[in-house]
């Protein structure tokens, strides 16, 4: 057995939706059902942004990898009245693709025929995604199947419960309901599924060009959205993961759902590479889809102060974790913090859980971190709808329990948030934002050399399931590799061969001079 597991890169994707904001966030059905002629409904369309928009939009380059975070730093802030540089639609990190490509992978993500497109529709779609290298003809070519004119849709929608796919604000498609009884398996349901397996899909096919890795050589996938599958005998019961592991091709993995609210990717990375350390499996996949509940979800706020929708994306993430190969950075899973069932819920006792705790059981201190990955949530966002500045307000608690712990001068708080925090540039899609955005940098930072040590953190809110009122959240260190721990089940015969031979002549060398 080697020594920590790695990890060997990361994906990030997002899809527009400007359409799903107004038929599927929750805010805006929610406002439909409780005051219908609302003028937040009238003014919506008007704050929808175009796809050239979404691309140009500086935080969203920063997500797929154009920007850094640095550089989404040195921008004056607000950001969505601002446009990027020579922005594009692929990053090094992933890619951003258009509503109706996004509408076309959900048909290729359903197995059993629920979703129909229009016709022609589905034409100009399937052209479009047999163009994308990463989905191709063969995948493309389910589009030619389960399409139907646009009378039959707004028949599968206005009188067979259906659930409508919009697009430039028109009916292009419908997603039927899988059982006439089951709530679980109710049209509404099933498209939130679907977008979720099909945003993971999208990440997981991004995750296999920036890494290389063959989609075969996976062995296990753990899936960590916020979404449910199941139906009314289990319900939530799963499986996203093996799910979206048969459409992304990784044919030789199993795979299972972890669950944490946004806490969530940080409760799977640890899985991960637990799993990986113990000897398990040599190669896992985190991944995690996003939601459309949460699409427009501070809407008002924002139409309210003149800004567009600016929560207008399906966000996706997938992460590779594999046995140690001397290179890449170690995830120090024996390095943990954790929010337990006694630490309480003030914002000190749980910073002191998730950051100090795990410090000082490894003898460290608050400055031995050089960046700490919080909730990435964008204040272009949160500060308007009256959140303030998420990762900020993360930033200031951990400097002032370093100033109270004697590891900082007060005057060096605000230095402290500089050097060791980041802006937030992540979509608010609750799991989406929690510490892992910052992963695909902290690689790139940490095999550079410009950084050493970095402290994953992801909090969440499990009073949300009104089965407790407990906060929830765990930690973790990643670290630059020595290359002391390299897995050697495979080792390289000739090298041995090599490295005994020399030791010979050395021992020779040492016989004959004395």
């Amino acid at each position: 057995m080697g020594g920590y597991a790695v990890i060997k890169g990361s994906a990030y994707t997002l899809a527009a939706a400007p359409d799903m904001v107004i038929h599927n966030g929750t805010t805006q059905t929610t406002e439909r059902v409780v005051n219908p002629e609302s003028e937040y409904l009238k003014k919506l369309p008007e704050h929808l942004r175009s796809f050239e928009d979404v691309v140009n939009y500086i935080p969203h380059q920063v997500y797929i990898g154009n920007l850094t975070p640095e550089s989404l730093k040195e921008t004056p802030f607000p950001w969505y009245d601002k446009k990027a540089e020579a922005a594009s639609s692929k990053g090094k990190f992933g890619e951003i693709i258009a509503q109706d490509e996004f509408l076309g992978l959900i048909r290729i993500c359903d197995v059993f025929d629920l979703v129909k497109l229009e016709k022609n529709f589905a034409e100009g779609v399937k052209a479009k995604l047999a163009a994308n290298e990463l989905i191709g003809a063969e995948k493309a070519a389910v589009l030619d199947k389960n399409t139907d004119d646009i009378e039959a849709l707004k028949k599968l929608v206005e009188e067979e419960h259906a659930e409508g796919l919009y697009h430039n604000n028109e009916l292009v498609g419908a997603v039927k309901r899988a059982h006439e009884v089951d709530v679980n398996l109710s049209a509404h349901v099933i498209l939130e599924n679907l977008v979720t397996k099909a945003s993971s899909v999208l990440s997981l096919l991004n995750l296999v060009k920036v890494t290389g890795i063959d989609p075969l050589e996976v062995e296990y996938v753990i899936d960590c959205c916020e979404e449910a599958c199941g139906d009314m005998n289990q319900r939530g019961g799963g499986n996203f993961a093996k799910a979206a592991a048969e459409t992304a091709g990784f044919l030789n993995a199993n795979g299972s759902d972890v669950r944490g609210f946004c806490a969530g990717p940080a409760h799977a990375l640890l899985s991960a590479a637990s799993l990986v350390k113990a000897g398990t499996f040599k190669t896992v996949v985190v991944t995690g889809g996003g939601c459309t509940a949460k699409l427009g979800m501070n809407g008002k706020d924002h139409v309210k102060k003149g800004l567009p929708i600016l929560e207008d994306v399906v966000a996706g993430f997938s992460v590779l974790i594999t046995a140690d190969d001397g290179v890449s950075p170690i995830i120090r899973n024996d390095i943990t913090g954790r929010h337990t069932v006694g630490t309480g819920s003030s914002p000190q006792a749980v910073i002191t859980s998730l950051v100090t705790d795990p410090l000082d059981r490894s003898k460290l201190k608050i400055t031995d971190v050089d960046k700490y990955a919080v909730e990435m949530q964008n204040p272009d966002i949160t500060k308007p709808a009256g959140a303030g500045d998420v990762p900020e307000a993360n930033y200031k608690m951990i400097a002032a329990l370093g100033v109270k712990r004697g590891e900082l001068e007060r005057s060096q708080l605000a230095d402290f948030v500089k050097c060791h925090g980041m802006v937030g540039w992540a979509p608010t899609q609750g799991h989406i934002p929690s510490g892992v955005p910052y992963l695909g940098f902290a690689r790139e930072d940490i095999l550079s050399g410009k950084i050493s040590r970095v402290m994953i953190i992801g909090k969440g809110s499990l009073f949300l399931g009104r089965m407790t009122n407990q906060f929830d959240g765990v930690s973790f260190l990643i670290e630059a590799n020595d290359g002391k721990g390299q897995d050697t089940e495979g080792f390289d015969e000739n090298k041995v061969k090599s490295l005994i031979a020399e030791s010979m002549r050395k021992f020779a060398e040492g016989l004959l001079s004395e």
